[in-house]
């Protein structure tokens, strides 16, 4: 029988990071809540039915975003439009603010959060795809301690990562993006949702009209975001030009051998989008880095 009613559950709100994960961790089937975007919509159609919520809203300090050496220390509970309206990272990795600027609408930017985003790991999401081209390191907490995880580690299956039970994203670190490198993230979203039905985050390197550098990403299309090696590696040491982007755009298809299909699109249209995208990306990134 269809509800939109959640099952019972109890309700806490820590004070701090410390408490949170003991509670995750002394609590049966509990959850953590940030901007509840994606929990809260499983729970009333009962996909979801936890039997406890730990909410992390009262936690302070989780949601600063400051300049940290050569990186931005971003804090798990940062909303998307925070992320997208702070200069700090508009100045210092423009692609990302860009990315959460496109996030779902301006309810979502405005709840909707940067740990909460990671940890679900949506195969539609942005910020997975964002963060994997980036460089990006992951802080979580859990009963054992801190530690720092590699976007590249940090995303291991469709709706699955390496957080282990009652660990929690605390922040994330975001290299800063130095002279002569560029990005760029597109994406063909679906009408309804505002998800990625095919995305690409492309970052690049030039010196002196020479690509030294590149990272080419794919979000929607798999159930983890696909690194395309080989259109990165084929741009890597040679002149930049229209034709060195169009040949690495068209390799971007080999990375997508697990693609996803659903009625609104197919495999096959993800993966065309893809290398369209990729194209795109591609070149607004090196006109970005000033090539």
């Amino acid at each position: 029988m269809y509800t939109t009613r959640p099952a019972e559950f109890t309700y806490h709100r820590p004070t701090n990071v410390e408490e949170a994960v003991a509670l995750l961790a002394d609590l049966d089937e509990a959850r953590p809540l940030a901007g509840g975007h994606s929990l809260l919509p499983a729970m009333k159609i009962r996909f979801s039915t936890p039997l406890a919520l730990v909410d992390l809203g009262s936690i302070h300090g989780l949601d600063r975003i400051e300049r940290d050496g050569d990186g931005i220390q971003i804090g798990a509970l940062s909303t998307h439009a925070s992320v997208a309206a702070s200069q700090v990272v508009r100045d210092d990795c423009p692609m990302l603010a860009e990315a959460a600027d496109q996030i779902g609408d301006p309810q979502v930017r405005n709840r909707g959060t940067i740990g909460g985003s990671l940890a679900h790991a949506d195969p539609g999401a942005d910020y997975p795809t964002v963060v994997k081209a980036l460089g990006v390191t992951v802080t979580t907490v859990g009963p054992d301690g801190s530690r720092q995880i590699a976007a590249d580690d940090f995303f291991t299956g469709i709706f699955t990562t390496a957080l282990e039970p009652a660990e929690l994203v605390t922040s994330v670190r975001v290299p800063v993006t130095q002279s002569g490198t560029g990005g760029a993230y597109l994406k063909h979203k679906h009408p309804a949702s505002g998800y990625a039905v095919a995305a690409v985050a492309a970052v690049v390197s030039v010196d002196g009209g020479t690509c030294s550098r590149a990272r080419v990403v794919i979000g929607g299309v798999t159930g983890v975001p696909a690194e395309a090696r080989e259109a990165a590696a084929s741009l890597e040491g040679s002149p930049v030009s229209d034709e060195a982007i169009a040949a690495a755009s068209a390799q971007v298809a080999g990375a997508l051998g697990d693609a996803i299909g659903d009625p609104y699109a197919s495999a096959e249209y993800r993966t065309h989008l893809a290398t369209v995208l990729a194209r795109r990306a591609l070149t607004a990134a090196f006109e970005r880095a000033g090539a």
